[in-house]
């Protein structure tokens, strides 16, 4: 009798055990689907992600061609037109003065439309330190022999400069902005006018590549010596 109740209580103990096993196995499997579960889809936001990431820059990159496109043709050749009246009105106008300085490029002289507008910047100026820093850094770069930029200016012009940098006023540079605009009008502003590039825009041809030419023969301010300085212009 005891034996026989010794085999039922082994029994079972063993037949609890594989429940307890069987239920380990079971309830670990599904933890292991739960875990591929989260892992797919976590790859599959990654991904979704991505590709909207992918999107929205295709999009931007669109919207930037298409607003560099709109940049370009904003003038009109009606406007365009207009720059042929007067160098004034060309250098008064901001696409004017973009499409004249990239023909100086094509000539390499920028250098005399570059030294136009940093005299044009340096007048609007208010306090003594800037006027003192801008004059010197103009001097630097287009006044002085051998300027990264030397502009082409008479030795009177240059002297009279040369002595009053140290305490530079508002109009120090009058006299050779003058000059510079003259020498622009009567020379530059001519070939721009036969230009490709001003013919295109009064046609409205879309921009093409420019070529760069050999730099042609600038005048001197010598040439122009019985032209009267009109400082009035920049007024």
């Amino acid at each position: 009798m005891e034996t026989t109740l010794l085999f039922f209580s082994q029994s079972n103990m063993c037949e609890a055990k594989e429940k307890t096993f069987f239920k380990l196995l079971h309830g670990s499997g599904k933890e292991e689907t739960s875990k591929e579960a989260k892992i797919r889809a976590k790859e599959k936001r990654n991904r979704l992600s991505l590709l909207v990431q992918k999107l929205e820059f295709h999009e931007d990159a669109h919207a930037s061609r298409s607003g560099h496109l709109a940049k370009e043709r904003r003038v009109s050749p009606e406007e365009a037109v207009k720059w042929g009246e007067s160098f004034e009105k060309l250098l008064s106008h901001r696409d004017g003065l973009e499409a004249f300085t990239r023909f100086l490029k094509t000539e390499f002289s920028e250098e005399n439309i570059e030294f136009w507008i940093a005299c044009e910047d340096f007048k609007k100026s208010t306090e003594p330190q800037e006027i003192h820093l801008k004059a010197k850094a103009i001097y630097e770069k287009f006044i002085q022999t051998d300027a990264s930029q030397e502009v082409n200016l008479d030795f009177h012009t240059k002297e009279v400069i040369t002595k009053s940098i140290t305490q530079p006023t508002l109009h120090c540079f009058d006299a050779a902005q003058s000059r510079v605009y003259q020498l622009m009008e009567q020379d530059s502003y001519t070939r721009f006018l036969k230009s490709d590039i001003y013919l295109d825009l009064i046609e409205g041809r879309p921009k093409r590549p420019t070529n760069l030419r050999r730099r042609s023969r600038s005048f001197t301010c010598n040439e122009f010596q019985d032209v009267k300085s009109d400082v009035a212009i920049w007024l």
